[in-house]
């Protein structure tokens, strides 16, 4: 079932169920009211009579018959739909409206219950097929309490019951159009509604099918619900293309990467088959460049590896580090790699960070070798570790060539390099991963560069374990002459 359905269904029933139960709480309102009336109209028009009774009741002496009661006329108090008579208390009936036309408005079971209680009563009975409504009120003398008769007051129902039949009619038909205009009203509100989603579904479909992430969806200047999924389709669509044009580059850079080491590799094999094998000389250069090439390449699938996981969202064990003594350890590492180069330690504060040891410890290394690997022979690179309130600072600071102010921005990036010519050996990732795992520890990497002078990289870490706070560090700068 489609959502345009669902929702029309839903809507009609709704607005069903609360016309109905209106409907029914207003018809038995209706009931309630209308028979109260004419209950409370009964009473009193009993009440009347029973007054004038009392007010004008004549006894006469008749030696024959004995006494005789002589009542006043009833039908002053009738209508053409209220009917009057005077019962005793046999159920004898002793005067009654000429309306009546000779009926009974009571039966014995009446007569008896009122005999028995002595006290009013309603009831209900059918004359030639019109309900009538009737109040028997007792007539009682006494003491002692004596219920010497009754007096009785009916009305017609036929034109409450005619009321009820059109107000009945008139809310089971309005409530039966009401539902179908609103099923019609509520279809074109959901096609309405549902327009722009039918488009959205349409251009997300040509655009899969087209394989053109660069499509996008036209955004409705209403402002509602539709425009901000617009939005949002818009935005992971940008990113989506983002990722594919990075995993297209990052395809083609692992390829151009691994082709140069793997053609290496084949050249040196073919010269070993060649006869080379036979000399061991030439057998040892060929194996040597070959161990190296299969070095490269281990460097570079493990970097790989490393950065899929961050893309993978891999969790770092984050606990209390101790970042002097990581910076120490890299001081002693660099210094065996050095070759030729002047590593020193600068300003050194003790501070502890929360993070993984690691970690650390290989985005460092990675920083010194990089700053190593654009460091003449002489030239210097410095380690300091500064801790301020916020933040805790780790700086790598080498007297190296410099980078490029055009190249600055682009450091960071996967398989980047910003000379090819002077740096064959390196696989363009050591910073990508230096970069992601002051990322993954709340903060991260900037740089300071002039050409011919060197540069300054600089971790920023979260002082976390002496004040949480967020701030922001340093952008990237670039200096130039």
């Amino acid at each position: 079932m489609s959502v345009r359905i669902s929702l029309t269904l839903w809507y009609t029933f709704l607005l069903g169920a609360i016309l109905l139960s209106f409907s029914i709480l207003l018809y038995l309102m209706l009931v309630l009211v209308l028979y109260q009336q004419v209950d409370q109209s009964l009473q009193e028009r009993a009440q009347q009579i029973g007054n004038r009774i009392e007010t004008e009741t004549t006894f006469r002496l008749n030696e024959e018959q004995g006494g005789e009661v002589v009542l006043p006329p009833l039908d002053v108090f009738s209508t053409s739909a209220i009917f009057v008579q005077v019962i005793n208390a046999e159920g004898k009936l002793i005067e009654s409206t000429n309306n009546l036309g000779g009926h009974r408005l009571a039966d014995d079971v009446d007569i008896n219950a009122i005999n028995e209680t002595g006290q009013a009563t309603f009831t209900t009975v059918t004359i030639e097929n019109a309900r009538i409504r009737v109040y028997t009120a007792p007539i009682v003398v006494g003491p002692p309490i004596q219920v010497l008769g009754a007096v009785q007051v009916g009305q017609s129902l036929q034109f409450i019951d005619m009321m009820l039949r059109m107000v009945l009619f008139f809310l089971t038909g309005g409530t039966i159009i009401a539902l179908v205009v609103a099923a019609l009203i509520g279809a074109f509100l959901a096609r309405k509604a549902l327009t722009p989603i039918d488009r959205i579904n349409q251009t997300a479909a040509q655009i899969v099918s087209g394989q053109d992430l660069k499509q996008r969806l036209a955004t409705p200047p209403t402002n509602d619900e539709i425009s901000r999924l617009t939005t949002t389709i818009n935005d992971m669509l940008a990113r989506l293309d983002n990722f594919f044009q990075a995993q297209v580059r990052l395809s083609a850079d692992v390829s151009h990467e691994l082709r140069t080491p793997l053609t290496t590799i084949r050249g040196n094999i073919d010269l070993l088959r060649s006869g080379a094998a036979n000399d061991p000389q030439e057998l040892d250069e060929a194996l040597t460049v070959i161990d190296g090439e299969l070095d490269r390449m281990s460097r570079i699938v493990t970097d790989l590896l490393l950065l899929s996981q961050a893309d993978a969202g891999i969790s770092l064990r984050l606990e209390p580090v101790e970042l002097d003594t990581i910076v120490l350890d890299v001081y002693r590492q660099a210094r065996v790699i050095a070759n030729g180069i002047n590593i020193q330690l600068g300003h050194e504060d003790q501070a502890m960070v929360e993070g993984d040891a690691d970690r650390l410890k290989q985005l460092l290394i990675n920083l010194v070798t990089n700053a190593i690997k654009h460091t003449a022979e002489g030239g210097r690179i410095t380690l300091s570790l500064y801790r301020d309130h916020d933040w805790v600072r780790v700086t790598v600071e080498d007297t190296g060539r410099g980078i490029a102010p055009t190249a600055l921005p682009h450091i960071f990036e996967r398989f980047y390099r910003a000379d090819e010519a002077a740096d064959q050996k390196g696989t363009g990732l050591g910073l990508s991963i230096a970069q992601w795992i002051a990322q993954a520890h709340g903060g991260q990497i900037t740089v300071e560069s002039q050409l011919g002078q060197g540069s300054t990289f600089t971790l920023w870490l979260p002082n976390k374990l002496e004040r949480k706070r967020k701030t922001t560090p340093v952008e990237i700068l670039a200096v130039q002459d």
